[in-house]
C-alpha cells in the first residue's frame, strides 16, 4: 500500500508540474492552487521517502549516487523556493504573503526557479527509469523503446531551445512570454515532450555513471554520452533549420542595448493612411491616451488606479490587453479598442 501511495503521488506531482508550466491553459486562480497542491504533495513525498535522508551519511558513494544526491537536493530546494516565491505573488491562495518582497525580484526569481524545477524534475524521473527498463527482458523491445525515446527527446530539446528556456533559467527574462492562441492539448504535449527529453538525458547519464564504476564497461559507457550529445545536437540543428531567422522571444530588459550600428536619433517610418505596418504593428496617431487595463487581465494589480490621485484631471478608461504577439487579429483588435474609447 505504501508503494502504491508513493507511485500515485509521483504521478500526481508530474501531472501538476505539466499543468503549472502551462499557465496559459490554467490561468491565475487554478495556477495558484495547483502550486499549493504541489507544495503539499512535495512535503508528503519527502515524509514517505525519509529513509533517503537517513541513509545520506551511510555507505559508500559511487559516481551515480553522488549525482543522484545532487539532483535530489537541488530539486527539493528549487521546488520549495518556487512555491515560496509564487506565494509572494499570490492573489487568491495566499494573499497575505503578497508583497513581502519587491514584485519584480520575486517574479523573475519565480520564473527562473520554476524552469530549473522543470529540468531537474525531468532528470530526477530519468534516474528512476532503470526500474522500468530492468523489467524489459527482450533486446528488441529495449532497442525499440530507446529509438522511440530518442525521437521524442530530439523533438523535446527542439522545443526547449525554441522556447528559450535558458533565458528564463539564467535570469535573462523578467516576464513570461506565452502563446495564448495555442491549443491546450498541444501546450501540455509539448511540455511533456520537453520533460521526457530531460528524463531521457537523466537516464543516459545514470547508465554512463553506472558503467564507469565498472572497469570492464567504461568504454561501452561512453556510448550513452555520445547518444545524449547526438540527441541534444539534433534538437539544436532542428531548431536552426525550422527557425533559421529566429530572434530571441524575450528581449533583454535588464540592461540597455548599445548597438553601434544604430544612430542616437532613430528614424521612424510610418504610414500616412493609418494602415497596418509590417510585423503586425499598427499606426496610432499622436495625442492623449487612456491609462489602465481591463480587470480580467492577467496579473492586474488592485492599485492600478493610483494614477487618478496623482493626476486628478486625467481621463482613465479601459486599457487594451494584448497577449503574446497579438496574432493576426492585432490590427482589428486595436481598431476596435480605439473606436470603443473614442480615440478614433
Amino acid at each position: 500500500m505504501k508503494t502504491i501511495i508513493k507511485r500515485v503521488i509521483d504521478i500526481a506531482l508530474t501531472v501538476i508540474l505539466l499543468l503549472l508550466m502551462a499557465f496559459q491553459v490554467t490561468e491565475q486562480l487554478a495556477h495558484e492552487w495547483l502550486g499549493i497542491s504541489m507544495f503539499a504533495l512535495t512535503i508528503v513525498h519527502q515524509v514517505l521517502n525519509r529513509r533517503f535522508y537517513a541513509a545520506i551519511f551511510k555507505g559508500k558513494y559511487s559516481p551515480l549516487r553522488i549525482f543522484q544526491l545532487i539532483v535530489n537536493i537541488l530539486l527539493l530546494l528549487s521546488f520549495v523556493c518556487t512555491a515560496l516565491s509564487g506565494m509572494m505573488m499570490s492573489r487568491f491562495a495566499t494573499p497575505f504573503m503578497n508583497g513581502l518582497l519587491p514584485s519584480s525580484v520575486v517574479r523573475q526569481g519565480h520564473l527562473a526557479l520554476s524552469h530549473w524545477s522543470f529540468v531537474l524534475m525531468g532528470v530526477h524521473l530519468g534516474l528512476h527509469f532503470g526500474i522500468v527498463t530492468a523489467k524489459l527482458k527482450k533486446r528488441v523491445v529495449k532497442i525499440t523503446m530507446g529509438a522511440v525515446m530518442s525521437g521524442i527527446s530530439v523533438y523535446g530539446f527542439y522545443l526547449f531551445f525554441k522556447s528559450n528556456f535558458f533565458d528564463y533559467m539564467l535570469l535573462k527574462t523578467p516576464f513570461a512570454f506565452l502563446d495564448y492562441d495555442k491549443a491546450a492539448w498541444l501546450v501540455i504535449l509539448e511540455n511533456l515532450a520537453m520533460l521526457l527529453a530531460w528524463a531521457f538525458a537523466g537516464f543516459l547519464l545514470s547508465l554512463f555513471l553506472r558503467g564507469i564504476a565498472k572497469k570492464g564497461r567504461r568504454k561501452a559507457a561512453l556510448l550513452y554520452v555520445l547518444l545524449l550529445v547526438a540527441v541534444v545536437i539534433s534538437g539544436i540543428v532542428l531548431n536552426a533549420v525550422l527557425n533559421p531567422q529566429q530572434t530571441p522571444a524575450t528581449p533583454s530588459w535588464s540592461a540597455p542595448q548599445n548597438d553601434p550600428t544604430q544612430s542616437e536619433s532613430p528614424t521612424w517610418v510610418v504610414s500616412t493612411e493609418n494602415k497596418e505596418l509590417s510585423d503586425n504593428y499598427v499606426l496610432i496617431k499622436g495625442g492623449s491616451y487612456l491609462m489602465g487595463s481591463p480587470e480580467s487581465e492577467n496579473r492586474r494589480g488592485d492599485d492600478e488606479a493610483s494614477i487618478a490621485k496623482l493626476a486628478p484631471n486625467s481621463g482613465i478608461g479601459e486599457g487594451l490587453s494584448v497577449h503574446y504577439s497579438g496574432g493576426d487579429t492585432l490590427s482589428d483588435d486595436v481598431s476596435a479598442w480605439l473606436q470603443a474609447t473614442g480615440m478614433k
